[in-house]
């Protein structure tokens, strides 16, 4: 399982080691940083002769830097660098690099290397005017440049992720000890992470609050039917999506729970002809009340919000079994917020940001994590935020926040979150807990989304992620076996 600290937690722990005042961790951390560096110039043509530019602020994180590029000039690369604060430049550092034959300049020649040691974990805002204009022109000269971040890209929140415009948006970031937050949070501006081990005590991070699960994880929990198992053992899954008019809906979230490895599929509602149609091993009935018996229940995508889609939700919402509330199914529950409070069975909710804003009375904000921790708390639900970086937060453990960092955005299509309501609804209904169910399957999700663009034919729509379901589910058991 990865964790993902917040700044303080990861000062508290490198204060911890005793090293900080003399030096040993930023030496530390100064050649993890040229040994990712050298190693990308390897694999793209070689180190000797290549250009490095470094853009240094005042702080450690322009020290490591500094020292950084004293290293990568000792194995032959021409390196320079601009100082935006000389008076306040890592004396060490600075003259480690002109000992090592590095260059101070005002501005750069082409490059092969830009390297952003402007700010680290603690700078805050977007970058300041003069950083803005060097690693403008910068760019401008050498586009091809790859840029590397040190610790972060410059500009990004490390706590929350926002991205404070303008920012450096990296093909390469090189961090120290444990990732940071807004390494999952605002993974398209870091580019690729590389964790360098600088000595950190091996239980540091794991009072973190956001983690995410490794495809291992979600593959080895994965239910499987047992040699005694039947079709009930394995969770029976009710849907109430769609409409007679638009069932897409009902379709993707059916097709989803099917592949899901749903022990049986119970359908309920007017889209109940074409759901028997596209997938006949579903049980399909009108009403929530014909249903018969299920261990979890879908509600609410493509459904509607006029009276009988509320009064199917508050049928559903009256059952002693888990509920996954999607969709239009949570614009009826904003309105109605006392559907809940009935309720003792576990309740997951799946929205997007507008979504999220309607149930709650306010904007997710900046700060995703401890949002979607108040929401769980305040409605006594599970709620999965969705987004690039999906959170989940229980509301009986607030000191996890479980977080799938996609990988893409191939799943950002219409009909998408029908899919995955219909994953995590099939796996609620084989009794795993709502949050790891959430996770779990919007793990599978991501890995589905990929498959389906990697095969002829994409982009993708949510129909051809549906199809790559049952492969990303094998590809995630494999991972776990």
């Amino acid at each position: 399982m990865s964790r993902y600290p917040t700044v303080a937690q990861i000062r508290a722990a490198e204060a911890a080691t005793g090293l900080l005042a003399n030096g040993v961790l930023m030496g530390r951390a100064a050649h993890g940083l040229a040994s990712a560096i050298l190693n990308h110039l390897r694999d793209t043509g070689g180190v000797y002769g290549r250009r490095a530019g470094l853009v240094v602020g005042s702080g450690d994180n322009g020290g490591d830097a500094l020292y950084a590029g004293a290293l990568l000039a000792r194995r032959g690369v021409a390196v320079s660098a601009v100082l935006l604060d000389p008076a306040k430049a890592h004396p060490g550092g600075l003259a480690a690099l002109r000992r090592t034959g590095g260059r101070v300049v005002v501005e750069f020649g082409e490059l092969d290397v830009l390297v952003d040691g402007i700010v680290g974990i603690g700078g805050s805002g977007p970058l300041r005017p003069a950083a803005a204009a060097v690693l403008g022109a910068a760019r401008a000269l050498s586009p091809s440049a790859t840029v590397v971040a040190v610790d972060l890209p410059s500009g990004v929140d490390a706590d929350t992720g926002v991205v404070n415009e303008p920012a450096v948006r990296a093909d390469l970031t090189v961090t120290f000890g444990l990732p940071r937050r807004a390494h999952v949070l605002a993974a398209p501006q870091c580019g690729r992470l590389v964790v360098v081990d600088i000595g950190l005590d091996p239980g540091a991070g794991r009072d973190a609050v956001l983690q995410s699960l490794s495809d291992a994880q979600v593959g080895a929990a994965w239910p499987v039917p047992g040699p005694f198992d039947d079709k009930y053992r394995q969770g029976v899954v009710g849907i109430v999506a769609g409409s007679a008019v638009y069932p897409g809906a009902a379709l993707l979230c059916t097709g989803a729970a099917i592949a899901a490895t749903s022990g049986m599929t119970r359908y309920a509602g007017p889209a109940a002809a074409a759901v028997v149609d596209h997938h006949p091993e579903v049980v399909a009935v009108g009403e929530p009340e014909e249903a018969g018996r299920v261990q979890a229940w879908i509600v609410g995508p493509g459904f509607g919000t006029d009276v009988d889609a509320r009064a199917r939700l508050r049928t559903v919402l009256a059952a002693d079994v888990p509920v996954l509330v999607d969709a239009d199914g949570i614009t009826l529950l904003a309105q109605n917020p006392d559907l809940l409070a009935p309720r003792s069975a576990p309740t997951l909710l799946t929205p997007h940001a507008g979504e999220f804003a309607r149930l709650t009375g306010a904007e997710v904000g900046a700060d995703r994590v401890e949002a979607v921790r108040a929401c769980a708390a305040d409605l006594g639900a599970t709620v999965l935020l969705k987004g690039r970086a999906t959170l989940i937060a229980g509301p009986d453990d607030p000191d996890t926040v479980l977080v799938n960092e996609a990988g893409s955005s191939w799943a950002a299509t219409a009909g998408s979150g029908d899919a995955l309501s219909g994953i995590v609804g099939a796996l609620l209904a084989t009794g795993l807990p709502p949050a790891l169910a959430a996770a779990m399957g919007a793990r599978a999700h991501s890995v589905a989304a990929h498959i389906a663009a990697g095969r002829p034919g994409a982009p993708i729509g949510a129909s051809a992620l549906v199809a790559a379901i049952s492969d990303a589910i094998r590809v995630l058991r494999a991972s776990g076996a």
